[in-house]
């Protein structure tokens, strides 16, 4: 009862619209101090411990890592190098030097999808601000490693390496999610550092794939879409960590906009902006959206028309609960998509810097030294798996950060 009732009263004061600052400048500025506050506790603890990395809390507000085989590795070496991106602190660069580097074994890993987050947010941005060509030869290694997943048979790269539905019936050997979007990006960069199309090739193959059939008449995408591995048919569309198969997990929706505004970018094909737009507008203009512009873990979660297959643990938690990290992927890909249309870009630069404001109020941000020393609170990993429930999440502070510097770059006209 105590939960249910901390929760409808955390639902009153998510409500509350935030006033932004005057001069948003010293909003980006006072969000990267308080970053780096943050960070450096955060480092003052991770860097006691061996070979792990830092994702969540637990129930007794302790840090939890993981080992560098984890989807979400590369995200803390991410936050440091947006932050030394931000501050130009030395000492923050050497940290961010040394966790990439820990990495650095990743480069040859073949055992799922998710190379781009682990190898591109950190040596990717590694790279971007040293030049360093060691990272650039590391990157390319882990395109390989990455495109090794890839089936001519179905056209797309291969998430995980099994999916079991919520269901309990149906057991697949192919399945792709909408999060592999995220990870094309480390292709294209390898197309472009070597001049071969062959990355560039499989990475627009996997794309094809989605428009065709992940994405939803409405621009609302399902989750896993699982292929026969020896026809390439489409076997079944289904959710993992959404609430049921046909709502809209919110951190899925962000993927694709994030993924599809990158695909833009990389290519220059209008039908991926069209994309990238129509998946934000779906966000940005759904009734189920709060007025703080903070997404529900899923859209339509809880609401009639919508049932949770027998297995997932999603009916286990009836409270709706705010998914900052969705917002915080929002934020930053809407901070670029509003730089690529000539007319109506407002709207995106508006959608992402509300959002900005509200992560960064007293009702999504952390009081300083507390949260385990991330930046935000009020992330969702995953309802259906009953896990990370309410907790901050590395890759939320990571896409914060990227959002706050591209805001930075926006306001400076960079």
């Amino acid at each position: 009862m105590r939960t249910l009732l901390y929760v409808s009263v955390a639902a009153v004061v998510l409500c509350v619209s935030y006033v932004p600052p005057r001069d948003e400048n010293m909003f980006v500025t006072e969000n990267f101090s308080f970053a780096k506050v943050q960070l450096k506790n955060m480092l003052a603890e991770a860097n006691t411990q061996n070979e792990t990395f830092p994702r969540s809390i637990d129930k007794q507000g302790k840090l939890v890592l993981t080992d560098k085989y984890e989807w979400t590795s590369g995200f803390f070496p991410g936050s440091l190098w947006y932050l030394y991106d931000a501050t130009k602190d030395e000492a923050i660069k050497g940290e961010a030097v040394k966790w990439t580097e820990k990495l650095q074994s990743l480069q040859t890993y073949t055992q799922h999808h998710d190379l781009g987050f682990m190898m591109y947010c950190s040596y990717g941005n590694a790279y971007r601000l040293t030049g360093n060509e060691a990272y650039k030869n590391i990157l390319i290694k882990a395109a390989q490693s990455l495109s090794s997943r890839f089936s001519p048979k179905t056209g797309s790269i291969k998430s995980w390496n099994g999916f079991g539905s919520w269901d309990a019936k149906g057991r697949y050997n192919f399945p792709v999610i909408i999060d592999n979007m995220m990870n094309l990006e480390l292709l294209f960069f390898a197309s472009k550092a070597t001049g071969d199309p062959t990355y560039k090739n499989i990475a627009l193959s996997h794309i094809e794939k989605v428009i065709k059939n992940q994405l939803r008449p409405d621009y609302s995408c399902y989750h896993v879409v699982c292929y026969d591995s020896t026809t390439g048919a489409v076997l079944t569309r289904e959710t993992a960590q959404g609430y049921s198969n046909n709502s809209v997990w919110a951190r899925g929706q962000s993927w694709g906009i994030y993924g599809f505004t990158m695909a833009y970018r990389e290519t220059g094909d209008k039908r991926y902006l069209t994309i990238a737009r129509k998946m934000a507008d779906f966000y940005l203009d759904n009734k189920e959206l709060p007025q703080d512009k903070i997404a529900y873990w899923d859209f339509y979660a809880n609401n009639p028309g919508y049932t949770p297959s027998i297995k997932s643990h999603a009916p286990e938690t009836p409270a709706k609960f705010r998914d900052a990290s969705a917002a915080a992927i929002t934020a930053s890909a809407l901070m670029e998509l509003s730089t690529m249309i000539d007319k109506n870009g407002e709207k995106y630069k508006q959608g992402g810097v509300q959002i900005l404001h509200s992560l960064g109020s007293a009702v999504y941000r952390a009081k300083e030294g507390a949260n385990g020393n991330f930046i935000l609170k009020h992330s969702v990993g995953s309802i259906p798996h009953g896990s990370e429930i309410d907790v901050p999440l590395v890759y939320a502070d990571y896409y914060y950060l990227e959002a706050l510097c591209r805001y930075r770059d926006l306001i400076n006209k960079k």
